[in-house]
């Protein structure tokens, strides 16, 4: 029987579990999400001389499936199925929704400080905050999800499908929340022992490392041959895609299937144990994501970035993404910024429901000839809220 694996046991929106959390994280997690933090920083720096450069566009490609996906099913290992009861609707809000809209609105300040055009959004979110909109839905969808019969292929079905209807665009991030709908159900089952033996067991080593060798030579060699629309996943099929319109899925369904074995393989490596540095870096993942964004984007628009072209430079660029991410990550940052990664929005909710144990009446019957009614308290099962951990 597969065992759970190990995650942090935060109780969402309490302080006594937020410190328990702080003390008790399992490092695999934080490992993982140092990994793919750094590698999102490092192609966000580098992106718009990505095109240029040899070198950085292979291991964008190499290194796809350890970014966004990892990111996506970490989500999943670290979300609940339970019912979305008051209190875990009530964390949605104040770790995901009132965040996405505090860092969209300083985008839209930051771009217009640059130049740009003041404009708020809230239909479809800047650049990266496109993670929290689909992360907000994904918790929402989740409980629905592993009600299914067979959710993993009703999900793959899904997004598969939504590549054939138009209105299933950028809006709402509607597109890249139903294709990456698979990827956050494994996550979730990851997170409650599923493939425990893949984690455990000798044999999957060498298979783990073979998978990331495949991914770097495919990167190496075939870089210009894999499209971007292929991976990203967020725009419907179009009648340019190699295989034709009416065999598109076929790719989509092969990316989706690379990534998700791709980042089995990378967790499948990453070391289990405390890292120095590495772990606590790692716990911060969500304000590195939150965060980068708004430190590079002047370097971008000022046209610094795009003035690197010689080897030198562009180490020093991945060296400079690379710190950028290790003080984001770093526990006073992530202190000083926690009013704005998770703010107190007390004052905009009505006050929290109180939790009611049931009271049931049950007659039981004694070996004596009279019958005896007696009353028992249940107490109420851990609400879906005390079973959330933190987001990745």
């Amino acid at each position: 029987m597969d065992k759970p694996l190990p995650r942090s046991a935060t109780a969402a929106g309490s302080p006594q579990g937020t410190a328990r959390a702080e003390r008790a994280r399992d490092p695999w997690w934080d490992n993982a999400r140092f990994v793919s933090a750094t590698l999102i920083v490092i192609l966000h720096t580098a992106g718009s001389i990505m095109e240029k450069e040899e070198v950085l566009h292979s291991f964008h490609i190499a290194s796809w499936a350890f970014r966004v996906p990892a990111f996506v099913m970490l989500a999943g290992v670290f979300s609940s199925a339970g019912p979305l009861g008051p209190r875990p609707l009530r964390s949605l809000l104040q770790s995901i929704v009132v965040p996405a809209l505090v860092f969209s609105l300083f985008f839209s300040l930051e771009s217009r400080w640059l130049g740009a055009e003041f404009s708020l959004h809230i239909v479809q979110l800047p650049w990266t905050l496109w993670f929290l909109m689909s992360l907000f839905f994904w918790r929402l969808l989740l409980p629905l999800v592993v009600q299914l019969r067979h959710p993993l292929l009703v999900t793959t079905g899904v997004a598969l499908a939504v590549g054939y209807v138009d209105d299933f665009g950028m809006a709402f991030s509607a597109s890249r929340t139903l294709v990456y709908l698979p990827l956050v159900y494994l996550g979730w089952r990851i997170g409650q022992g599923y493939l425990h033996s893949w984690f455990t067991s000798r044999w999957s080593l060498p298979v783990a490392v073979a998978g990331i060798l495949a991914s770097c030579v495919v990167g190496w060699l075939w870089h210009r041959d894999i499209k971007g629309n292929w991976l990203s996943m967020r725009h419907p099929y179009s009648v340019a895609d190699p295989l034709s319109l009416e065999w598109a899925w076929v790719i989509r369904l092969l990316v989706l299937a690379s990534a998700a074995a791709l980042v089995l393989c990378l967790l499948r490596l990453m070391p289990r144990r405390r890292l120095p540095l590495i772990s606590a870096l790692g716990a911060g993942g969500f304000t590195v994501y939150l965060l980068h964004p708004l430190v590079i984007l002047p370097f971008r628009e000022q046209g610094w970035i795009s003035r690197v072209n010689t080897p030198v430079e562009i180490v020093g660029l991945v060296l400079c993404a690379i710190l950028l991410t290790m003080v984001l990550g770093s526990p006073p940052v992530r202190r000083l910024v926690r009013p704005l990664t998770r703010p107190s929005i007390g004052w905009l909710l009505a006050p929290a429901p109180a939790r009611q144990q049931p009271v049931f009446t049950a007659t039981t019957t004694t070996p004596a000839p009279s019958t005896a009614t007696a009353t028992a308290t249940i107490p109420s099962p851990r609400s879906a809220a005390e079973q959330q951990t933190t987001a990745p």
